[in-house]
């Protein structure tokens, strides 16, 4: 195994370096700089790489006596946590990259494990990559050299700063400019090879002289230059947006009704207040909007008529506007208003002004392919028994359409001759890709029309891009079933399901279309993923499918802490279901449990028992797998995932309330178990729609995965007043707590201590002690004696403590009970022994060491009206599988920092059967790292819904100063507790 590095070199290219698993980790005695003991060799990388030179250069890198520390994403034996690190030289061997070699190498798939200094420079190297392809480029000297310098403007210098913060100190080697100097190196390589070579004139001037230093790969521009430098810099000055509170702006404005003058009206725009506007004619008539813009500008006719010259130079069709004193507008025809639509707008933006675009031009319907398709067994509604599911053989038919309007053939041939991208169908204004019309063309004459599967069908924008056809789909429409679930009309045709007498359970309005959706499916053969928020009952629509069909045996996979909730359900509400229970090291094998599952309905396991017996499981014949509490397969390559995806079955349902927790990935996972094959190969999802959703926010590719995934989940959200009314708000809040000076005092030594530390750490070692400081500054906010662990005395000591005794106080006296989750047993136990003594009565704890008849019996009390009134739980051991709708009150007293996580916890006490309003606390210390963190972990949940939080390590990616921003106590953050 390789982890291939790259770093900047002092001669101006990149330098590759890796580090070899299979080498020693223990450097020899010598004097200093040694070989690095774990370095690859020239001959190793030579194998990987086919670009560059031979070289050897320095390294400054995090040290102990032993050696360099690796890389975390380097896999070795483990050799102890070394006692102290230092910063040290060490040689690697390297290939040297001109800047070209390099843009080309870090735009490929890294044939090995990236570090993150390569993963930097990759993003370095695709931004310049970026900025030549959008032309924000100018020439420049240098030095006597010429140059092609990135022009950064707006959301491109924004985005410059977060590379430079992320840069990483290997690479960054104490130097501030970097990546102002590794842009423009790679942006000026790749734009010389972009250039073709212009003849050389017998006696160039400078000028010449400097463009053929430009287009070739020599950028010395010889003998003297003149006052080209100064030339040039005036040039780059007209090019720089103007300052000031007013700007030019340029409004394309369409067509009045069925003619075709185009018009680009000139405007004056605020840029503090980009929607304040006034007309070119109310500028030079002094009226309307343009008296508001006159407190701005003494002469506003002035600015409106200089940025109207400055935009003639990138936009050179306005010199025939500006031939009169008094420009307002300028006209222009179909072919006008595209170039101005697709390039002057751009170049506009890009050069500072403003520019405003019909909104149905920017959002419009584009121009694609449609597919039809039909079953064979026509007439079959989506209610009827039958079919074949997704490998059904239906007969397809491509169309051409604009949007999901499907074209005539006298439309397609009046566009094919259309002289203008921009065209009026239908009474409006469209935008026609020409070179894309002939492409769809040449399609539908290859495969027109012919047979798929309906798995197929759901795959059709993939299939075309492996196809090679750059064809958008427009539309997908189909009859029968398929044609139901595509169109969302399967919700109001779903046949209601009955359920026999011995069903006790009285269903609500959704869950009974939970339970005919399921069957749905189920009849089908289709996978789905019934998604509901926690508490709005997954567990009785799933046992409600099982008393209805009446078919066995169904395997339930669940984790541990729940297989005596599901116990209990099923006796509640299917008695007459016959329940087997297959774990624990009595467990049941071979012909034993083949006859056990023979006599079952239902068999319910864990996790891990899938885990481990795989095999077993996977010989018997199952009606249909469940996976509840599905997001524990949410990393697709762990055993437990592989392993339920081997066990075969009819029909496979999965149960979860956040199907996307962090990444889509785990998405990909859920349904690769429900139906596998319908979102494709791992690799080709996370091209398709995980890297362009997660890291570009692609809409395109976010409707394209909801129109996939949508037919096979169903969601519903308990917050929404039309699925469910019995069930009270929740109201949740933030309760900022001080610390005392005890706290305040211990909180500044652990940052001292361990920011020295990680300062002088890196890899495995530095993620390991970020994380020990979170953990240890938690700690501090919780308790001293929390963080001590000396078993000192508990009141008043902790800012935390003492509002949490406020709140229970209050509560009890109302007569309420209160859940209390932290994500440290120790501290668990801590308050339990402490709210016991101070409260006087029984308080419950539950953690990962209670037993599953403890579990139980502590639920019983706490539900019964006479059972303790407070019950701590440790968030990982409490967080799922819990009805405990006998509180009203939840409060973690630490944070765990994952949205999805925490939010589960509260759905212990909001869920269905709570009859009073549910507050929700959440605890963060004033001034604090979790004070901080707070206002970041809300972003977390936005993923998730875009198409339907981490822990805590993402903190570990953060440079040593911006942990100490994170970690560092703020000056008001103590406060005395009497």
């Amino acid at each position: 195994m390789l982890v291939v590095h790259a770093t900047w070199s002092a001669t101006g290219g990149v330098c590759v370096w890796a580090e070899d698993a299979t080498l020693s980790g223990t450097a020899k005695p010598g004097v200093r700089p040694k070989k690095h003991p774990f370095g690859a060799s020239v001959e190793t990388l030579r194998k990987v790489f086919d670009a560059g030179d031979e070289c050897t250069f320095t390294l400054q890198l995090p040290s102990s006596s032993a050696g360099p520390v690796a890389a975390p994403e380097l896999v070795r034996p483990a050799a102890g946590r070394p006692k102290k690190l230092k910063l040290a030289p060490w040689t690697v061997n390297a290939l040297s990259l001109t800047p070209g070699e390099a843009v080309r190498l870090l735009g490929q798939e890294p044939p090995e494990t990236p570090s993150g200094s390569w993963r930097w420079m990759a993003a370095v190297a695709r931004f310049a990559v970026a900025l030549a392809d959008r032309g924000q480029v100018l020439p420049g000297l240098v030095a006597g050299h010429a140059r092609w310098i990135p022009q950064l403007t707006g959301d491109e210098a924004e985005h410059a700063r977060a590379l430079d913060k992320a840069t990483p100190a290997v690479v960054r080697d104490g130097r501030d400019d970097l990546v102002p100097f590794v842009l423009t190196a790679l942006t000026d390589a790749i734009v010389r090879d972009r250039l073709a070579e212009i003849p050389a004139a017998e006696s160039p001037t400078a000028a010449q002289r400097w463009v053929r230093a430009l287009t070739t790969q020599d950028a010395v521009v010889d003998g003297d230059l003149g006052g080209l430098g100064g030339e040039l810099r005036s040039w780059h000055r007209s090019a720089a947006p103007p300052a000031g509170p007013l700007r030019t702006c340029f409004r394309l404005a369409l067509p009045e009704d069925d003619g075709e003058d185009w018009r680009v009206e000139f405007l004056l725009q605020s840029t503090a207040d980009p929607s304040l506007t006034a007309s070119a004619r109310d500028v030079w008539q002094r009226s309307g909007a343009a008296t508001l813009l006159s407190r701005y500008a003494e002469h506003p006719e002035e600015v409106l008529l200089a940025g109207l010259g400055r935009a003639s130079r990138v936009y050179p069709e306005l010199d025939a506007a500006l031939r009169v004193s008094t420009p307002a507008e300028l006209h222009t025809d179909p072919q006008g208003a595209y170039r101005f639509l697709r390039q002057s707008a751009n170049a506009l933006t890009m050069a500072g002004f403003g520019v405003q675009l019909p909104s149905a031009l920017q959002r419009g319907p584009e121009l694609g392919l449609k597919l039809k398709a039909s079953s064979s067994k026509q007439g079959q509604s989506a209610v009827v028994k039958g079919g074949m599911g997704l490998n059904e053989i239906l007969d397809y038919q491509w169309k051409i359409a604009v949007g999901e309007d499907e074209l005539t053939e006298t439309e397609i041939a009046e566009l094919a001759k259309a002289k203008a991208p921009l065209v009026r169908l239908r009474g409006k204004w469209v935008e026609l890709d020409n070179a894309r019309l002939r492409r769809a063309l040449t399609f539908l004459e290859r495969s027109g029309e012919g047979e798929m599967t309906a798995r197929d069908l759901l795959q059709a924008d993939s299939a075309l891009a492996e196809q090679g056809v750059d064809v958008p789909v427009t539309d997908v429409v189909a009859d029968g079933w398929l044609g139901d679930v595509l169109t969302g009309r399967v919700d109001d045709q779903l046949a209601p399901v009955s359920t026999p007498d011995s069903f006790t359970a009285v269903l609500r309005p959704y869950q009974e279309r939970g339970l005919a959706w399921l069957s749905f499916l189920s009849r089908l053969g289709l996978g789905g993923c019934l998604a509901d928020d926690m508490g709005l009952g997954k567990t009785v629509q799933l046992l409600a499918l099982l008393a209805a069909e009446g078919t066995g045996p169904n395997l339930l996979v669940c984790p541990m802490s729940v297989v005596g909730n599901w116990q209990r359900e099923a006796a509640r509400f299917t008695p007459d279901l016959r329940v087997y229970v297959h774990h624990g090291a009595g467990r049941v094998g071979g012909g034993d449990l083949a006859a056990k599952v023979a006599e079952s309905d239902l068999v319910i396991t864990t996790y891990g028992v899938v885990s481990r017996d795989t095999g077993e499981l996977a010989e018997l014949g199952w009606h249909r797998v469940v996976l509840d509490e599905a997001q524990n397969i949410k990393n697709s390559a762990s055993k437990q995932a592989r392993a339920v995806r081997a066990l075969p079955a009819a029909h496979r349902i999965a149960l979860t309330g956040t199907p996307v927790e962090n990444r889509l990935a785990e998405l990909w996972s859920v349904m690769e178990f429900a139906n596998p094959g319908l979102l494709g190969p791992a690799s080709a999802f996370r091209s398709k729609f995980a890297v362009p959703i997660e890291r570009d926010k692609n809409q395109a590719a976010t409707a394209a995965l909801r129109r996939r995934t949508q037919p096979f989940i169903l969601r519903r959200v308990k917050t929404d007043k039309q699925i469910i009314s019995d069930l009270p708000d929740k109201i949740e809040m933030t309760e900022v707590c001080q610390l005392t000076a005890e706290q305040g005092s211990l909180y500044q030594a652990v940052v001292a201590d361990m920011m020295d530390r990680i300062e002088n750490s890196e890899g495995m070692e530095r993620r390991g002690l970020v994380l020990s400081t979170l953990s240890r500054l938690k700690q501090v906010c919780n308790h001293p004696a929390h963080l001590l662990k000396d078993g000192s005395r508990m009141p008043g000591r902790s800012g935390k403590l003492a509002r949490l005794e406020e709140l229970l106080e209050e509560a009890l006296s109302e007569g309420d009970k209160v859940l209390c989750f932290t994500q440290f047993a120790e501290f668990g136990e801590m308050l339990r022994a402490h709210l016991t003594a101070r409260f006087e009565q029984p308080v419950l704890f539950l953690h990962g060491g209670v037993s599953k008849s403890q579990r139980d019996a502590m639920v019983d009390r706490f539900q019964s009206d006479a059972g303790p009134p407070i019950f701590v739980l440790s968030l990982k051991a409490g967080g799922v599988g819990l009805n405990l709708t006998a509180a009203s009150h939840v409060v973690h007293v630490d944070r765990w920092w994952n949205p999805a996580v925490e939010d589960q916890a509260t759905d212990r006490a909001f869920r269905i059967g709570q009859r009073r309003n549910v507050q929700v606390r959440k605890f963060v210390c004033a001034g604090t790292v979790e004070d901080r963190i707070d206002a970041m972990i809300r972003s977390k949940k936005a993923l998730a819904e875009m198409v339907v939080g981490s822990g805590e390590d993402w903190l570990t990616e953060l440079s040593t100063n911006a942990l100490r921003e994170l970690f560092e106590l703020a000056p008001d953050a103590v406060e005395e507790v009497a």
